[in-house]
């Protein structure tokens, strides 16, 4: 029989202020002030969380704890007047070549992933973003806002098209790939974001660029049209606390769900058997001992920042910890972590998939919700523009 081991769930991670209201994320960077906004009847003090997931395929660990788990925590530690939005991006999903009958699926697997991963649509407003018009409307109102500069200077398009083709790097890829879907995108984002007039957006490092275009938007639009006061709130980037995980098979990347080696990652989906198969044959070193050098000991120190983002501990906590040993024993122990994190998940995933009537009503109540929320946003940006 297999030990289970007494690990925290990866959403415990973060602290409290000393007034006791949990902040966002353990390592949230504040990108200044923003401005008044007179769409919302929400309290300045109020927050309104939006974030959003690709339905590209079942999410892997770093999927998960860089976004889903994050999710949970900030739905526990919310106050009652914050709003929460989590929306499947579809139209984001086309700006690279989709099956039509496999998205289509995705996009319901992916409304059962969040909510399995305990995501409660009575407090979160969980809905598919290609089901909200505002969205693109939005984007094009501010793409006639947008300098070609500001998306020029933007990168993460490269690493998209790497990924995509499974190139070695960025270099193997150049603007003869690029659509002008993947090129506009972070521009749709932008209306993703202030269709709500969030004023909170947790996404990875990877993103960090896109959410400071957001601001950016935002601020052009509140001085071309500032009557009667600027409309949108510029929202604040919150870095997730997990740190990057990277693949078992090549510690030089990130964990992809689109690498050609299966075995680089671990799925949400994954049973103990694949769990330990691929924790087991994830690429370390011939150093002995264990410890936490990402430069100079990426595959062992995968493996260790993996075990923290299962425990919540510092990842040179647990180095400490396993100094004497080796590289099977700290295995031993990651398939384990990893088991009993998505374990839970994993179970009620099945269970949900079954119930496409009840994911149907989920992702049609959401939907209703954010069209309400938004539709305050667009008809006051109409006016403003002279549409309306």
């Amino acid at each position: 029989m297999r030990r289970v081991l007494p690990f925290r769930l990866a959403s415990s991670y973060c602290r409290a202020t000393p007034s006791g209201r949990s902040v966002v994320a353990c390592s949230t960077r504040s990108l200044g002030a923003y401005s008044t906004r007179n769409v919302s009847t929400n309290s300045e003090s109020s927050r309104i969380i939006f974030s959003g997931i690709q339905p590209t395929g079942i999410p892997h660990l770093g999927n998960y704890f860089g976004a889903l788990a994050n999710w949970v925590y900030l739905q526990r530690t919310a106050a009652p007047e914050d709003k929460l939005l989590f929306s499947v991006v579809g139209w984001h999903a086309l700006t690279l070549p989709q099956d039509p009958k496999a998205l289509l699926e995705a996009r319901t697997t992916m409304t059962a992933l969040i909510l399995a991963s305990g995501i409660d649509p009575k407090r979160s407003i969980v809905f598919h973003q290609d089901e909200v018009q505002n969205h693109t409307e939005l984007a094009w109102i501010f793409s006639c806002l947008t300098p070609i500069g500001k998306l020029k200077r933007m990168t993460t398009w490269k690493t998209r098209l790497a990924v995509s083709r499974n190139a070695n790097d960025e270099s193997e890829v150049d603007d003869s790939l690029l659509n002008t879907g993947l090129f506009t995108y972070p521009v749709l984002q932008a209306a993703d974001i202030l269709a709500y007039g969030a004023t909170h957006v947790p996404v990875g490092e990877d993103q960090q660029q896109h959410l400071e275009l957001t601001r950016d938007i935002a601020d052009i639009f509140n001085r071309t049209y500032p009557n009667p006061k600027p409309l949108f709130r510029l929202p604040e980037l919150t870095l997730t606390p997990s740190k990057r995980i990277l693949s078992l098979r090549d510690p030089s990347v990130k964990m992809s769900k689109s690498a050609a080696d299966p075995n680089s990652r671990v799925l949400l989906t994954d049973s103990y058997e694949t769990i330990a198969k691929r924790v087991r044959s994830a690429v370390t070193d011939s150093v002995s001992g264990i410890t936490y050098d990402p430069v100079g000991r990426p595959g062992t120190s995968n493996l260790i920042t993996i075990l923290s983002a299962c425990t919540g501990e510092a990842p040179t906590t647990i180095a400490g910890r396993y100094a004497g040993s080796n590289h099977g024993a700290l295995k031993k122990d990651v398939v384990e972590a990893v088991e009993e994190a998505l374990r839970g998940p994993r179970a009620e995933f099945a269970r949900l998939r079954e119930d496409k009537a009840y994911l149907a009503q989920v992702a049609r109540d959401g939907a209703e919700q954010a069209r309400a929320h938004s539709d305050a946003t667009l008809r006051e940006v109409r006016r403003r523009v002279g549409l309306s």
